[in-house]
């Protein structure tokens, strides 16, 4: 007897693809990069959780069946993912990261701060208006680059702008490898235009200055007013702080967004690889300086100095590499000296407590 099997086969006799359900996991962002270093027994014992939110007394995880606040203890930050220890929540282990966030912390403290982790776009928002800084957009792209992470620069309020293309222009110049898009954040146009980044299982983050409509472009994704919106002032255009905290936020098609708030300070550390990316023209030519230790200002056979003079690079870029460039390597030498002492201080501490024992 013949089988007849036309019940499983498209009218072309191809099998009808079958529309697989995602695990809750899956939902939020769980990928083969984060599974790789797990096992059944692992899985079994002390099952993933994502971190949707930091707080002072501990973060918000969850996982399939859990949404729980661990007490502090893992070194995490938003986006992270654990294996959650249910007899021993604080000894959860983060897991090793696609990507990572980090900045020098705000103030005199040399103290190394986590932005956000395991994300795939950022997009970096600004405004076509007085918020527009070249300068702080090329900070923004470094840490990006640094983290392996794509970036695309977002211009919001176009609609408030008579032409956008002066401002497209400066955005494009940056990185011949970054994308910059102008756009309304109160129309339908977040969707349409940000659609190609927003998929299922991916993780995209929002980063720029207060007031320049990081939590309207949340909103405007999820189809609902989530997350509190503000405005800016009139005079200088700056905006004022409506994201008290870093949080993640899940779209109906299981893409995963974190908001977060202003940054008025963005001091890079451990981003030497980001900022040669970014300035690639100018690192490019300092490899053909005459001198291998070229401080790229009087030296003779500068390879810079005659782009200069020629007007193939602009004083002002080569300018704000110098800054970056030397405000990296003084905040990467800073914190590796508190490390330092840090290792100092604990073994004293250790050394303390093992003679009080005997």
């Amino acid at each position: 007897m013949t089988r007849d099997y036309s019940q499983f086969l498209s009218p072309f006799g191809e099998r009808k693809p079958v529309a697989r359900k995602r695990s809750k996991l899956e939902e939020l962002g769980w990928q083969p990069f984060f599974a790789q270093q797990t096992s059944i027994d692992d899985l079994a014992n002390t099952p993933p959780v994502r971190v949707a939110e930091v707080h002072r007394n501990g973060l918000h995880v969850l996982g399939d069946g859990v949404d729980t606040l661990i007490p502090p203890g893992p070194d995490a930050t938003v986006g992270d993912w654990l294996l959650y220890n249910r007899d021993h929540p604080a000894e959860s282990q983060v897991l090793h990261r696609k990507s990572l966030f980090k900045r020098r912390a705000p103030g005199t403290d040399r103290r190394l701060q986590f932005i956000a982790a395991n994300v795939d776009t950022v997009f970096i928002v600004t405004s076509c208006n007085q918020d527009f800084n070249v300068a702080r957009l090329e900070r923004y792209v470094a840490l990006a680059f640094e983290a392996e992470v794509t970036p695309v620069i977002l211009l919001t309020k176009a609609d408030t702008c008579v032409d956008t293309s002066p401002y497209l222009e400066a955005a494009s110049a940056i990185s011949h490898r970054v994308i910059a898009l102008a756009l309304n954040a109160l129309g339908a146009e977040p969707q349409s235009k940000l659609a190609d980044w927003c998929k299922p299982g991916q993780t995209i983050a929002f980063l720029g200055s207060s007031g320049v409509g990081k939590s309207t472009l949340v909103n405007a994704l999820m189809e609902d007013e989530a997350v509190e919106t503000g405005g800016i002032r009139e005079d200088d255009a700056k905006g004022r702080h409506t994201t008290a905290r870093r949080q993640l936020h899940f779209l109906s098609n299981d893409c995963a967004v974190l908001d977060t708030p202003g940054m008025r300070e963005l001091q890079l550390t451990d981003a030497q690889d980001g900022i040669a990316d970014v300035f690639e023209d100018i690192s490019a030519l300092a490899s053909q300086c005459q001198f291998s230790d070229c401080a790229h200002d009087t030296e003779p056979g500068c390879a810079i100095k005659g782009a200069i003079e020629c007007g193939e690079i602009k004083p002002d870029r080569l300018a704000r590499w110098h800054k970056l460039v030397a405000e990296e390597r003084f905040n990467s030498a800073s914190l590796a000296e508190r490390k330092s002492d840090d290792r100092a201080l604990h073994k004293t501490i250790r050394a303390i407590q093992k003679k009080n024992r005997k």
